[in-house]
């Protein structure tokens, strides 16, 4: 596992090391710059003050001088006048002034000057430069060196600190129960580690906000769960104890009725755990063809309808498609239309209309969205309920007794619609015009009940709003 803490370290001693031999680099270049200046300087004062006169008495009387200078005379014609080292013999045709001569003992900064009559050379060896300028540079850098161990402690000890605010973090996090969601608060707050307190914190809110609603979901469950188990309780003593074969028959019809209502109930209370945008999977999104899903579903639900006495039927079904998960959108329409036929009186009516929804261009019009209307001729919802009758479990005044259901079909469909970024919204179904309701399709007749339209608007193809925030709207009155 990477530790933040090595790393850190590693570099900032990989850093320090690197910057104390570049300054000892750029220390010694200009320690041998100032050298040579130096020493040319004295090279040129030393030729000065050679004689101008002749060297014929020395001639031959070579000396084996000391120092780390060499000296050669010779005169205009040519002939060797003196020699200060013998064994360092330099080229006699150097050029006047400075100039660095490559011999077998080295490399020597040369200066030629014409002293008189004779022609004068003074030369140093280059090594003994190089050895100043080192030298010089060693006396700079060595008390750097030498508290590059303190400076090493002093490093570790100060990132260690710096990084402390983290370790509280850790051992915070994991000193907490496992029901403990309450919002962290540091005691040292570092501007760096504030995003992911920002973040932690965030992540604590959503989920106390989503055990919150799953305990708020299970107590409701349980409480719905309670009325059909105990009438199915019921149903089965009624059975023990029927007296003859009609008693019995009645009993069992009863007994699996309830069955039945329990069956349903356990199976919303599946799907709308299912699909819960705060834990549930979503499935894959992809393009939809909606006409061909709805064509399917009035089709399956067409039988139902015809033994409950309703007219189920598709009026107009333009080619349309959405992005989102298939499935999700089969949930969606299938319990709007379910809804639509528990909820219609034999002999009423329901319309499924779908109509693509206005596009910018003719080229954009098979990725513009789609709009679907469900109108049926049921009581419909009054309009102070139309946002209640999204929750769990609620049904409205008009539901209660008109037919069996468990309260949770709208639920379900507004945890689609949020995951999908579907807008839905519920109104009255409105007058006709010659027969079909102006809009939806609905049939409504003077003095019959307004019925309710339902309209699904999908986004654009192209948007794939997945995850958006559902806009669930009660509208207008009719």
């Amino acid at each position: 596992m990477s530790s933040i803490r090595q790393r850190l370290l590693f570099w900032l001693f990989a850093m320090v090391i690197a910057c104390v031999a570049l300054a000892g680099g750029v220390i010694y270049r200009q320690a041998r710059a100032e050298a040579n200046q130096l020493f040319d300087y004295q090279l040129r004062q030393m030729a000065a003050a050679l004689p101008s006169g002749a060297f014929a008495s020395m001639l031959g009387e070579h000396a084996d001088g000391t120092d780390d200078v060499v000296v050669q005379i010779w005169s205009r014609n040519g002939t060797p006048l003196y020699y200060s080292h013998p064994g360092a013999r330099l080229a006699t045709t150097a050029e006047l002034g400075f100039s660095t001569e490559r011999t077998s003992q080295g490399d020597f900064r040369v200066y030629t000057a014409i002293v008189g009559q004779n022609v004068v050379q003074v030369a140093q060896a280059m090594a003994v430069r190089e050895q100043l300028a080192a030298r010089t540079a060693w006396r700079t850098l060595w008390p750097v060196i030498l508290i590059l161990p303190l400076l090493g402690v002093l490093i570790w000890r100060v990132v260690g600190r710096e990084l402390g605010p983290l370790g509280a973090l850790a051992r915070a996090l994991d000193a907490r129960a496992p029901g403990s969601l309450a919002p962290l608060a540091p005691r040292r707050r570092v501007q760096e580690l504030a995003p992911l307190v920002d973040a932690l914190n965030g992540l604590l809110e959503r989920l106390n906000a989503a055990l919150d609603r799953q305990k708020g979901f299970v107590a409701a469950a349980a409480h719905e769960l309670r009325t059909p188990l105990a009438a199915v309780r019921i149903q089965a003593q009624l059975l023990e104890r029927a007296s003859d074969d009609d008693e019995r028959r009645t009993a069992l019809a009863d007994l699996r009725g309830g069955i039945a209502r329990a069956t349903r109930l356990a199976e919303q209370l599946l799907l709308l755990a299912r699909t819960d945008p705060a834990g549930g999977a979503v499935g894959r999104a992809e393009p939809v063809d909606l006409k061909a899903l709805i064509e399917a579903q009035v089709a399956a639900l067409a039988t139902v309808a015809f033994e409950r006495g309703v007219d189920l039927g598709i009026v107009e079904a333009a080619p349309a498609r959405a992005r989102g998960a298939a499935d999700d959108f089969e949930i969606l329409l299938g319990n709007l239309l379910d809804n639509a036929i528990k909820y219609t009186p034999a002999g009423g009516r329901i319309d499924v209309t779908l109509a693509a929804a206005p596009a910018a261009s003719a080229s954009m019009a098979a990725e513009a969205g789609a709009v679907l209307s469900i109108a049926d001729t049921g009581p419909g919802i009054q309009a102070d309920e139309r946002e209640r009758v999204f929750d769990r479990f609620y049904r409205g005044a008009g539901a209660t007794g008109a037919a069996e259901g468990s309260g949770l079909g709208l639920a379900i469909v507004r945890q689609i619609a949020a995951r999908h970024g579907i807008a839905i919204e519920l109104s009255d179904a409105r007058p006709v015009v010659g027969g079909i309701a102006a809009g939806t399709g609905a049939v409504t007749g003077a003095g019959e009940s307004p019925g309710l339209a339902v309209t699904v608007r999908f986004p654009p193809l192209r948007d794939g709003a997945e995850g958006g925030a559902a806009a669930i709207q009660a509208g207008p009155g009719g």
